[in-house]
């Protein structure tokens, strides 16, 4: 079996393509423009046209302090910096109504603010690594942490998180919906209003989103229209540059009955819309022992509930603007949830914003000084929580498809579980880093997987055994499948006729063929399974337009 050598022309071409590529998406993904707009399902900038993909962490500013959590603990600039090097072009910074509506709030300033919730060793903390915020009022230290993460080049999202400062999300919190005890319509749209004010012709602030998390009893669709398009309105009227973030109903998870009825008005393209994806109430039993099913059945559920506006005769911009997971790995359930939902980040190339950027809260339901365990830095602030968190979102945060037809027809072949990609070494497949992806050729399930620029292709040669690109293109060990309900195993046949799945342990960098995970001989999901089949989940992820 003869195998490609590493270097031939057009490996060579293929490789400078790839650099090009790379300070394409580079450039794209960590800068911004003054002025953002829409285009179709996309996000771009308003002058070239050209494609911006927002890759946010969310910062909360709206617990009941109202300053953004972790200036306690290290100084402004050095959370701006973090941001910055965990890759990040932006951020998702939550605020509260009241802060710019009530008297009692708006005059507050930061040292008060903490006082009024006994809130001593945090008020040390910060005067101990922010002296220069102290005395500044609450609405004006928010000012002082955007214009620092503009410093870094790293955009701001305003989500109106909450009317009352505190912890959100809860069906009866009065945040809820509008005509809660604390959900003043007016009063809404008229902190919105100042909002967008104070921010007009801030570069840094590129869009605002209405509100978070629409729920409880008093949710209704009709309501929803009214109030929504009054919102967008207000802000829209009084900065129009900023884009605008529309959540839908049952905590930002419903947006399905804009099917029937779209927003009259998309503001002069800057509609946006977002939604939400977390496994809270998912059984899990579901994703320890039905994995591939349920990714598939929970994947439909959201593409049914809001992914849906990607596509289509007129598709719309969608924002995944929460998610997350306990990042100390301890909970299976969460890590199995987050390797489907990766998947489908890669394949969809979606705006996002992780939850969350936090290591602790100054102060969350009664608890002083609480670990936020989905965050990315520390409960000191001091380091990343999890340097594999990393690596798993460095192929989301790069921008892999765009509005302008570019001719390219080649696939990534992704591993969500781990965010690397399949390279074509000089003799086997290798799981690298997300700057290092072979681009492949694939026609039609079923069919040869070629290395983009050659006549060659992968090859199972057997169990257990490293996968190869050869010349071996016509033998139904080159014939590759996808296999799955999760539509994530990759499979083609030995010589005796046995299917055999593209796998990768961590524990090596080789890509193997291994007898498939938690599928049947014929192929076909089975019931329960007490493996983990997410070792052999690949992605083709489209690098064309």
């Amino acid at each position: 079996m003869l195998l490609v050598p590493r270097f031939n022309m057009s490996h060579l071409k293929n490789m400078l393509l790839d650099i090009a590529l790379v300070f394409l998406v580079y450039f794209a993904t960590h800068s911004h423009s003054e002025v953002l707009s829409t285009r179709s399902r996309w996000i771009v900038d308003a002058k070239s046209g050209q494609r911006v993909k927002l890759a946010c962490v969310n910062w909360p500013g709206h617990l009941h302090a109202m300053i953004p959590e972790g200036l306690e603990k290290k100084p402004v600039r050095d959370i701006a910096e973090s941001v910055a090097s965990m890759g990040f072009n932006c951020v998702r910074l939550t605020w509260a109504t009241y802060m710019f509506t009530k008297d009692s709030s708006i005059n507050l300033t930061a040292a008060q603010s903490l006082d009024r919730w006994n809130l001593t060793s945090a008020k040390a903390g910060v005067a101990a690594n922010n002296p220069q915020l102290l005395d500044l009022h609450v609405v004006d230290v928010q000012k002082a942490v955007i214009d620092e993460l503009g410093a870094q080049n790293v955009m701001v999202v305003l989500d109106n998180h909450v009317s009352l400062p505190q912890w959100c999300c809860g069906n009866e919190d009065g945040n809820g919906f509008f005509g809660d005890k604390y959900f003043d319509p007016k009063e809404w749209v008229q902190g919105l209003t100042m909002v967008a004010k104070r921010y007009k012709g801030n570069p840094t602030v590129v869009a605002m989103s209405l509100r978070n998390e629409l729920r409880g009893p008093r949710q209704n669709e009709n309501d929803w229209y009214r109030y929504i398009q009054e919102g967008a309105t207000a802000i829209h009227g009084e900065n129009p540059d900023l884009l605008v973030i529309v959540s839908g109903l049952s905590f930002d998870t419903n947006l399905s009955f804009l099917r029937n009825k779209p927003l009259a008005s998309n503001y002069n393209n800057k509609l946006v819309y977002e939604a939400h994806w977390y496994p809270f109430g998912d059984p899990p039993a579901k994703w320890l022992y039905q994995t591939n099913e349920f990714c598939a059945n929970t994947t439909r559920w959201f593409m049914s509930q809001s992914g849906f506006l990607l596509s289509g005769e007129n598709p719309l911009p969608l924002f995944l603007s929460e998610f997350g997971k306990d990042q100390s790995d301890a909970n299976e359930e969460q890590n199995r949830y987050f390797s489907c939902l990766l998947a489908l980040l890669a394949e969809t190339d979606i705006d996002w914003a992780l939850w969350a950027l936090q290591g602790s809260y100054m102060l969350r339901q009664g608890h002083i000084d609480q670990e936020e365990m989905y965050g990315m830095l520390d409960f000191s602030w001091d380091h990343v929580r999890n340097p594999k968190m990393r690596e798993m979102l460095q192929f989301t945060q790069k921008m892999n498809q765009g509005p302008q037809p570019n001719g390219l027809t080649s696939y990534v072949m992704y591993h969500p579980q781990s965010g690397r990609c399949a390279e074509a070494g000089n003799e086997n497949l290798t799981a690298t880093s997300s700057q290092n992806c072979s681009r492949w050729s694939y026609s039609k399930d079923g069919s040869t997987i070629k290395l983009l620029g050659t006549s060659s292709c992968l090859t199972a040669v057997g169990d257990g055994l490293p996968v190869v690109v050869s010349n071996d293109c016509s033998s139904q060990q080159s014939m590759w499948s996808i296999v799955s309900s999760s539509k994530l195993h990759v499979a083609a046949k030995d010589d005796q006729g046995r299917g055999l799945c593209l796998e990768w342990k961590s524990s090596d960098t080789t890509l193997v063929a291994k007898k498939c995970l938690c599928l049947g001989d014929d192929l076909e999901d089975v019931l329960r399974c007490e493996e983990n089949p997410q070792r052999q989940w690949f992605k083709f992820v489209p690098t064309g337009a």
